[in-house]
């Protein structure tokens, strides 16, 4: 459907401008990593732009990819947030609906961190020792078997003898699908036990998470998972730097393979466990929903995305410089997503 062809079946009953609209706010849905940024533009922009300031919910990555992908009339979403980019699937489901025209922008970076109550014990630990505290299947005496592991001292004796409690992301978080990327598969695929593996069976093997209690599904706002760690102070939790950050006061992270998360080893890749976070918007309504260029202006512009900018203050890792001119060019453009 054409952007013309969309704007003559919206029913436009909003004057804007001197012009009839289908709606006067910009909807927003998507991860929760990236909703306190998208959040802090649509404030900043309701308060100098003179639009309304955005609508924005936490759904989580592929619950917002859903949303917007559902079709291209004004109930839609107009951008959606992902701590993850958009997969092949997503963008076929789209197309389906009639959401052709895709732009997409990455926005800084974040990293996963795991953190537990400042009065609980200090952890250092390695990708290793997560996965095996997490998965489902673990290797031991030379095959996979139902995890074993009750306490972080059942792992290695160097750890707390606590018991093994993590509050995680449910599988609707972008998160998830970065922790399973960037800690269980690369842990998972150095066992011997799983070499032979190949194809589904080794995802299988690899991405299963526990279902016995030890990992707890959140599938909330990240908050709910901040509650956990301050309420049980044994209990560790999958959250991201931003909520560290954040709440400093409250929660400490481990060293992952002996790297501390900080803003300047997240930023250079040092820190293993950090991924790109992006956003991605439905051209077909450039024209029907005002605003939509003036908010993506709002968001790439030096005085929030920059290393000295607003988005810093709430966490958002930055760009090297060049790669965040050439987003900003992106964005001004709206080049369609080519995977």
């Amino acid at each position: 459907m054409t952007r013309k062809t969309l704007a003559a079946v919206l029913v436009a009953t909003i004057a804007f401008g001197g012009q009839a609209y289908a709606r006067d706010q910009i909807r927003v849905v998507g991860s929760s990593t990236v909703y306190p940024f998208a959040t802090a533009v649509a404030e900043q922009f309701g308060k100098t732009s003179g639009f309304k300031a955005p609508i924005v919910e936490s759904t989580g990555s592929g619950g917002g990819l859903k949303l917007f992908c559902a079709g291209v009339d004004e109930n839609t979403p107009d951008i959606t947030n992902s701590s993850r980019r958009i997969k092949a699937s997503e963008v076929e489901n789209c197309a389906a609906n009639g959401v052709k025209d895709i732009a997409e922008v990455v926005i800084g970076f974040d990293g996963i961190v795991i953190v537990n109550a400042k009065a609980g014990p200090t952890f250092a630990l390695t990708r290793e020792q997560i996965y095996k505290a997490t998965a489902k299947n673990v290797p031991k005496d030379g095959k996979l078997v139902p995890n074993p592991y009750n306490k972080w001292s059942d792992i290695d004796p160097s750890l707390p003898s606590e018991e093994i409690v993590v509050f995680g992301p449910a599988s609707n978080h972008g998160t998830r699908d970065a922790y399973v990327e960037l800690v269980m598969d690369p842990a998972c695929e150095k066992q011997p036990e799983v070499a032979a593996l190949a194809g589904d069976e080794k995802k299988k093997a690899c991405q299963s998470i526990r279902e016995d209690g030890a990992y707890v599904e959140v599938s909330e706002n990240y908050t709910v998972i901040l509650q956990k760690m301050v309420s049980q102070p044994h209990a560790v939790g999958v959250l991201t730097f931003s909520y560290l950050d954040q709440n400093g006061d409250k929660i400490k992270a481990a060293t992952v393979d002996g790297q501390v998360a900080s803003y300047d080893n997240i930023a250079s890749g040092k820190y293993p466990v950090s991924r790109p976070l992006f956003f991605y918007v439905k051209k077909a309504h450039l024209g029907v929903i005002p605003g939509i260029k003036e908010f993506i202006a709002e968001f790439t512009a030096e005085k929030a995305w920059s290393k000295e900018g607003y988005l810093a203050e709430k966490g958002l890792i930055a760009l090297p410089d060049a790669q965040r001119k050439s987003e900003a060019a992106k964005a001004k453009e709206l080049v369609n997503l080519k995977l």
